[in-house]
C-alpha cells in the first residue's frame, strides 16, 4: 500500500530549532534553563502543601492564589538540589523513586535527580504499602522521595524489605528527629547550595551516555505483576524532539495553527509518575519554553482553568468527559437552557462535518457560540488553543462536539516502552476518529496474521497489530528477558499488542487492545471501547463496560449519571428514590437507559449490539480501584465486584444465541 505524503509531514521532517537535539535529559533542562531564564516555568498554588522549600528555595504562594517561577529561579533550584543528592551519595546509574503527586516539586526532583545522573523510577501516589515496596524493591531502589509524613509512613511500614539509604520529603516532617536517613526536600537543597561547584555540575550533566537509563517506569499490571519498562535518555530525548516536530512552532504554520512554544500556558494534573503526562505534559513544554502550571486534582480542574487561563493540556479520555459533564450540568439548570444547550451542540457538531458550512450553518455556529460556545470557553479560562488526549480511545462524538465549540483536541496514540507517542494527530489537519500519522522516525507496521480471516475485509487500510520501530522504542524490561524477547519480532518490531488500521493516508485508527478483544461464542470478534466511547455524551449515562467473553451476546454493566436523571425526572415530574441502588432498580430510570442503548446500538453491527445490561450504583474509580491512576477500566477488577450482575446477564435461557453472520 502506498501512502500519501503530506507538505506538512515533509516540513516537520525538515524543521530545525535550538530545541532539538540529543543529548542527555539534565543537559536538556539546562539549555532550556539558558534559552528561556526570564520566562515565566512554572506556577504553584499556595494553602495547598506543606512545603519544605517555601521561604527557602521560592517564597510561599498566598492561599488558593498561583505564584510564578522563572527558568532562572527553577534552574537554580535544581542545580542545588542536584548537589544536594550527590552529597547523600547518588552515584551516576543509581536508582531513586518518586513516590507523590504531580506538583511543582516532582519537576524539581525530576530534573535533579536526571542532572545528577540517577535513574528515577516512579510511584504512583496511590500505590499501598505493598505496591509501593514492590516498585523500589524490584529495580532496587537506592533511595526515595515521598510527598508527605503519610506517604512516608507507607514506606515506613515496608522498609525491612527495602534497602533505602535515604528517605527525603517535599513537604515538611515532625517527629523524624531521631533518624539520620530522613530528609526533607529543603534540607536536601541546603546541602546543595552549599556544596555547590559550577564545573563539577557540568560534569555531572554529561555522565550519562544516550543509551544509559534515565528511567524505570512500570506498566499497570492489570493482568499481573507491573514490568519496569527501561527508558533511557534516547528514548525520551527522541521522543521530545519528534512530538516537536508536530507540535512546535514550524515556519510552515499559518498563525491560526496552534502550537507548543515559549508561549504556551499547559496545566498539568496527570500522574508524573506516568509516561504520557512525564513527556508530554513536563519534558516537552519545557524543552519548548512553556509554562506549566500545577492543578491539584482532576476534581478542580474547572476552577485551576479559570485561574490560570491555560493555552492548553494534556489528559485522558475520562477526564475530557467529566469536563463536559460539568459544562453541560451547569449549562443544563433550567429546561429552556437545556433545549438552548442541545440545540448549540448539535449545531457544533454539524458546523465540523460539514466540509462547506454555508450561509445558514454559519449563522447558526456564530449564534450557538454567542449563547453557549464562547461560556464553555470562558468556563476553561477563555485562551485554549487546542487539547491533548492520550491514554485510551476517545469518543469521536465527543471529540467532534469539543472541536465545534472551538476546543481542537489532537488525539494520539502511545504506550510506556515507546516513551511513550508512536501517533499524534498534527494541528494542522487533525482527522477525529483517529490517531494521527506516526512521528518522524517512528516506523510503524501491522501483523495482520493476528487479525481473523474476514474481520477487516470491509476496512480501508491494513488492519492487524500495531508494530513498532524507532529511537524512542525502550529496549525491554527491568530483569525480565522473557517478557522482552516476547515483545519484540524476531526482526526487532515492538509488539505493541494493540489491534489498528493504518488507512491510505497514513492516518491509525484505533480499535482495541487485543487481549481485551471479546470472542463471543459464536465466533464473532467484538472491540469493546468503540462501544463505551459511544456513551461518553448520553447524558444518562456515567459509564459503561461491554461483557459477553466466551458468551453468546454482548452484554454491558452501565453506571447511570444519577443527577442527570434526577434533573430529567424533576421535569417529567417523576420521583425518584433517594438511594442509588434504588434508582438502579426503578422503572423510569431502566426505561430512559433502554432509549440510550437502543440509540447506541444503531451504530454498530448487530453482533456488537448491547443485548442486555444491568445497571449498577457504583463509579468505576481509582479509589475503589476500578480504574488505573490514569482512569483506565481494570476490567477483571469491575468483573469481580459485579459478578452477580454479569452472571444474571447470562443466565440460562435468558435469550436465544443470535445467529451467526
Amino acid at each position: 500500500m502506498v501512502r500519501q505524503t503530506m507538505d506538512w509531514q515533509t516540513a516537520e521532517r525538515e524543521f530545525e530549532s535550538d530545541v532539538i537535539a540529543m543529548e542527555p535529559l539534565g543537559r536538556m533542562f539546562e539549555k532550556t534553563v539558558i534559552r528561556n531564564t526570564d520566562a515565566v516555568a512554572q506556577q504553584y498554588q499556595g494553602g495547598v502543601y506543606d512545603r519544605s522549600l517555601s521561604e527557602v528555595a521560592f517564597p510561599a504562594a498566598p492561599d488558593g492564589e498561583y505564584r510564578s517561577l522563572t527558568y532562572a529561579e527553577m534552574g537554580e533550584i535544581v542545580r542545588a538540589l542536584t548537589a544536594g543528592f550527590r552529597e547523600l551519595g547518588i552515584e551516576t546509574g543509581d536508582r531513586v523513586g518518586v513516590f507523590a503527586q504531580t506538583r511543582l516539586e516532582w519537576a524539581h526532583t525530576d530534573f535533579a535527580l536526571l542532572s545528577a545522573g540517577a535513574v528515577v523510577t516512579t510511584v504512583y501516589k496511590s500505590s499501598s504499602p505493598e505496591k509501593a515496596q514492590y516498585l523500589l524493591d524490584d529495580p532496587d531502589a537506592d533511595g526515595v522521595v515521598v510527598e508527605n509524613e503519610e506517604l512516608l509512613e507507607r514506606i515506613l511500614e515496608v522498609e525491612d524489605d527495602l534497602d533505602l539509604e535515604f528517605i527525603v520529603s517535599m513537604d515538611e516532617l515532625e517527629g523524624y528527629d531521631d533518624r539520620d536517613d530522613v530528609y526533607t526536600l529543603a534540607d536536601v537543597y541546603e546541602l546543595g547550595d552549599e556544596a555547590f561547584d559550577s564545573d563539577a555540575y557540568q560534569e555531572w550533566l554529561d555522565e550519562p551516555e544516550m543509551d544509559d537509563l534515565a528511567s524505570i517506569i512500570y506498566t499497570s499490571g492489570t493482568t499481573g505483576q507491573p514490568k519496569g519498562v527501561k527508558l533511557t535518555h534516547r528514548n525520551f530525548r527522541a521522543n521530545v524532539n519528534q512530538v516537536y516536530r508536530r507540535v512546535g512552532p514550524r515556519p510552515d504554520k499559518g498563525e491560526e495553527t496552534p502550537t507548543i512554544d515559549g508561549d504556551s500556558k499547559m496545566v498539568s494534573y496527570l500522574p508524573l509518575a506516568h509516561v504520557f503526562e512525564r513527556t508530554a505534559g513536563h519534558f516537552l513544554p519545557f524543552a519548548a519554553g512553556s509554562t506549566i502550571a500545577y492543578a491539584e486534582s482532576s476534581d478542580t480542574l474547572k476552577e485551576d482553568f479559570s485561574a490560570v487561563q491555560p493555552t492548553g493540556a494534556t489528559s485522558v479520555p475520562r477526564v475530557y468527559e467529566k469536563i463536559y459533564d460539568a459544562i453541560r450540568e451547569q449549562a443544563t439548570e433550567s429546561p429552556v437552557k437545556e433545549r438552548i444547550f442541545n440545540w448549540a451542540t448539535d449545531v457544533g457538531r454539524e458546523y465540523h462535518r460539514a466540509e462547506s458550512p454555508g450561509p445558514i450553518l454559519e449563522a447558526k455556529q456564530s449564534l450557538a457560540d454567542k449563547l453557549v460556545f464562547s461560556q464553555v470557553k470562558e468556563a476553561l479560562g477563555g485562551n485554549i488553543e487546542m487539547l491533548v488526549s492520550g491514554g485510551g480511545s476517545l469518543s469521536p462524538d465527543l471529540c467532534t462536539l469539543y472541536h465545534g465549540m472551538g476546543l481542537p483536541i489532537l488525539e494520539g496514540y502511545g504506550l510506556t516502552e515507546t516513551a511513550p507517542v508512536v501517533t499524534t494527530n498534527p494541528p494542522e489537519e487533525p482527522k477525529i476518529g483517529t490517531v494521527g500519522p506516526s512521528v518522524v522516525d517512528c516506523e510503524v507496521k501491522v501483523d495482520d496474521s493476528v487479525v481473523p480471516d474476514g474481520e477487516a475485509a470491509d476496512t480501508e487500510g491494513e488492519t492487524g497489530e500495531l508494530l513498532v520501530s524507532g529511537p524512542n522504542v525502550a529496549e525491554g524490561y527491568w530483569e525480565k528477558p522473557e517478557a522482552t524477547d516476547r515483545a519484540f519480532t524476531e526482526d526487532g518490531w515492538f509488539r505493541t499488542g494493540d489491534i489498528v488500521t493504518i488507512q491510505p493516508d497514513g492516518y491509525i485508527v484505533f480499535h482495541e487492545r487485543r487481549k481485551q478483544l471479546l470472542v463471543l461464542s459464536t465466533g464473532k470478534n467484538v472491540a469493546p471501547a468503540p462501544i463505551e466511547d459511544a456513551f461518553a455524551a448520553r447524558e444518562p449515562v456515567e459509564q459503561c463496560m461491554v461483557v459477553g467473553d466466551s458468551e453468546k451476546f454482548v452484554g454491558a454493566l452501565i453506571v447511570p449519571n444519577v443527577d442527570a436523571l434526577e434533573r430529567m425526572a424533576e421535569d417529567e415530574g417523576v420521583d425518584l428514590p433517594d438511594s442509588a441502588q434504588e434508582i438502579c432498580n426503578h422503572e423510569w430510570v431502566k426505561d430512559r437507559i433502554d432509549r440510550e442503548v437502543e440509540a447506541v446500538n444503531e451504530r454498530f453491527e448487530s453482533h456488537e449490539t448491547i443485548k442486555e445490561y444491568r445497571l449498577v450504583p457504583v463509579e468505576f474509580t481509582e479509589d475503589n480501584e476500578m480504574l488505573t491512576p490514569t482512569m483506565k477500566k481494570k476490567r477483571r477488577t469491575i468483573l469481580d465486584e459485579f459478578e452477580d450482575e454479569v452472571e444474571s446477564i447470562y443466565a440460562e435461557d435468558q435469550l436465544e444465541a443470535p445467529e451467526a453472520e
